[in-house]
């Protein structure tokens, strides 16, 4: 029986090899009709370990921008980015009610996203919560009369083989999923600078430079990484159906009773 169950296991693990095998990685970084580099996919975004396992798999990660990259702070700045739990669900932590994690902290999430770029064009698809920017980079620059919303107002630019997405409009949120020992919020003068480029024909580096002048005394940036995944899609992915985490007080799955 021993002999049995280790002839099976091996097989199952040469199965295993040999479909992560048949996902071929890419030789060359694909390049639009305009000689820019493509990064037309799906992608396992800062939200991700990016060791790609068996069948094309990824490990979510829940990411949070690192206290050693901040920049001083403004006076009182602290308290506005410091804001400690309430009680009330809504300002702790919103995304337990449903209510969207905005930008930036949505790239964040540990859920797939997907680039579709066209001339003129590149529009960012998150599985989480459905959420979506539309980036122009056609040359035009923010609107004069910006409405302050949760994903803001992105426009984009290359510079050289980086795609350059500059974003403002964003309305006073939560800056990324920390709430120990306090939400960390941005101010509605957010400014965020991304800038991605591959590094080879299946990853790319992601930095994010952070610019509130409400809260810091100068910009400061993360550095992340992005990783492909050629047999990914989007699945639909509804907060409110379903939601274990209502108000925050989680309960088990059926799976996990």
């Amino acid at each position: 029986m021993r002999k049995i169950c280790l002839l099976v296991g091996s097989l199952l693990a040469l199965g295993q090899q040999l479909h992560a095998q048949s996902v071929p990685a890419r030789r060359s970084i694909p390049r639009t009709a305009d000689a820019k580099p493509d990064f037309t996919g799906v992608w396992a975004g800062p939200g991700f370990t990016h060791r790609v396992g068996p069948n094309d798999t990824d490990t979510p990660r829940v990411s949070n921008f690192d206290p050693k990259n901040f920049a001083p702070f403004k006076p009182g700045g602290e308290a506005l980015f410091m804001q400690k739990p309430t009680g009330d669900v809504l300002h702790d932590d919103p995304t337990a009610k449903c209510l969207p994690d905005g930008h930036p902290r949505e790239v964040l999430a540990p859920y797939a996203t997907q680039i579709l770029q066209f001339p003129g064009v590149v529009v960012i698809l998150y599985e989480y919560m459905h959420f979506f920017r539309v980036v122009p980079t056609d040359g035009r620059p923010h609107p004069k009369d910006v409405e302050l919303t949760f994903m803001g107002d992105p426009v984009g630019h290359w510079e050289g083989d980086t795609l350059v997405i500059d974003t403002i409009g964003l309305r006073e949120w939560t800056l990324d999923a920390t709430t120990n020992p306090a939400t960390r919020f941005h101010s509605d003068a957010l400014h965020t600078i991304e800038r991605i480029q591959y590094t080879d024909p299946m990853t790319a580096s992601y930095q994010i430079t952070i610019d509130d002048p409400k809260i810091f005394n100068r910009p400061w940036s993360q550095d992340f990484s992005m990783k492909l995944h050629p047999t990914w899609k989007l699945y639909e992915q509804v907060c409110e159906e379903n939601n274990r985490c209502e108000d925050g007080k989680c309960s088990a799955s059926d799976a996990q009773k």
